[in-house]
């Protein structure tokens, strides 16, 4: 598609590089590059920043005006925009063309592409299938969901390259028909999540499962049809679907959890499907040494060790946070409430933390609920991550694991998970000033 003098509108230039980097690559293809976001400035500063160096015609901030969705030839939505976004139809009956990033880039790509999503582990997945691919000796680009955008890199990379790209489902939910999807796609497993967005369940699924169902015979699916949640998938796989070893069948990893053994597995069927030596899969995996935001040890303290799960923002993450750290274990968990299911995250604080603070808009249903199930616990609900985190150091034993995985999305209090990991790290680091310097010991890799 030829962009030059072509009117574009990018909706929404966020945080995460995903808008900034539509924006420039659009701007230097010779489009008139309009962008709006209805963050005011002082919230975008490092993407401005870097705005400020390119042809961008005009930034239009905390706002939307309706000229720019009815007088463009091409909308570049953000997926955090909800379905049935008013501005999107204004931009639809003008007949604009409504695109994203990922989709731009996947149009644009000629590396051979792996795409990676589910509802858990996937960036985990993801960065593990790069570093396998790395030890093989390809040249190859981790990004996408996990936060960095690949569509600046699209003209560098030739079909001997690599491209790893995490989906996630609002992304996949964006891309419009017939946009080519990655020959190798690797799904990690499926349950509810962001019924706060997705108008069904159903829709949900229907987003993910479109990795494998515009998928051509000559391509390849990889999961476990024993995951939880994807039992009645392989009938979707047009392809050839490879299902990894058991997990136990591992080398040694560096991360601590069945759930990264079980992610490493994962990884490890899909760089043997794109022909990895064995050994280059066994070197690569065991190098990794995990991504930050995920069970990242931060620091011991007075005997309490502190770890940063903020990247967890769903029941099951939690889960396998709590089953792989040693206790006795207090957990600082909430945020907004995406209205899932959270009773199976309550059987596994009643039985293997030894308490639990709740903060943010899901505090008082998440307290509520540890309680009716186990009255005995140490349970609370605190107003804020600081307020938890008093309640937490002044309740818990020396010796304890203090761990900060949330169940829940951070856009409550928080821009998003990562200024929420900065938060209660920076939290920590003052409790660490104020610590005896014996009492002090540097973060290490939790088992």
């Amino acid at each position: 598609m030829e962009y030059a003098g072509l009117r574009a509108t990018v909706m929404g230039l966020g945080h995460f590089g995903g808008g900034l980097a539509a924006a420039k690559w659009l701007a230097r293809a010779g489009a008139l590059v309009t962008v709006t976001d209805l963050a005011p400035e002082d919230r975008l500063g490092p993407s401005l920043a870097a705005l400020r160096r390119e042809p961008i015609r005009r930034c239009v901030l905390g706002r939307h005006r309706q000229e720019d969705f009815r007088a463009t030839d091409l909308v570049v939505v953000n997926p955090a925009v909800r379905p049935g976004s008013p501005w999107l139809e204004i931009a639809r009956r003008a007949g604009a063309r409504l695109t994203s990033e990922m989709q731009l880039f996947l149009e644009t790509c000629r590396a051979r592409l792996v795409g990676v999503t589910g509802t858990n582990g996937k960036s985990t997945t993801a960065a593990m299938i790069a570093a396998a691919l790395g030890a093989a000796g390809r040249r190859v680009l981790l990004g996408g969901n996990i936060g960095r955008s690949l569509l600046e890199d699209a003209a560098s990379l030739g079909p001997d390259d690599y491209a790893v790209v995490e989906l996630s489902s609002f992304q996949l939910f964006w891309l419009g028909a017939g946009v080519p999807m990655p020959p190798t796609a690797v799904i990690t497993n499926f349950s509810p999540n962001h019924l706060d967005w997705h108008a069904t369940l159903e829709e949900y699924a229907a987003a993910k499962q479109r990795l494998l169902l515009e998928q051509t015979a000559s391509d390849t699916a990889v999961f476990d049809p024993s995951a939880p949640g994807l039992s009645g998938w392989a009938p979707l796989v047009r392809g050839r679907l490879i299902a990894p070893r058991p997990a136990s069948d591992n080398a040694p990893l560096r991360l601590c959890g069945r759930h990264n053994r079980v992610n490493a597995a994962l990884a490890a069927a899909a760089a043997r499907g794109l022909g990895c030596p064995e050994q280059a899969i066994e070197t690569g995996l065991a190098g990794f040494s995990g991504l930050g935001d995920r069970l990242e040890p931060v620091a011991t303290i007075g005997e309490r060790t502190f770890y940063n799960d903020s990247a967890s923002t769903t029941p099951e993450s939690t889960i396998a946070a709590l089953r792989a750290l040693p206790p006795p274990v207090w957990l600082l968990a909430g945020g907004v409430d995406k209205g899932l299911d959270y009773r199976a995250l309550v059987e596994e604080i009643t039985q293997r933390a030894a308490g639990a603070v709740f903060f943010g808009r899901a505090a008082r249903r998440l307290a509520d609920l540890v309680k009716q199930r186990a009255a005995w616990m140490p349970c609370r609900a605190a107003a804020n991550l600081r307020e938890a985190m008093e309640i937490c150091l002044a309740q818990s034993l020396p010796a304890s694991t203090i761990v900060l995985s949330p169940a829940c999305s951070s856009h409550d209090q928080f821009t998003n998970y990562r200024q929420r990991a900065a938060a209660f790290v920076e939290l920590v680091q003052s409790l660490a000033a104020r610590a005896p310097r014996a009492d002090r010991e540097p973060q290490g890799d939790p088992g």
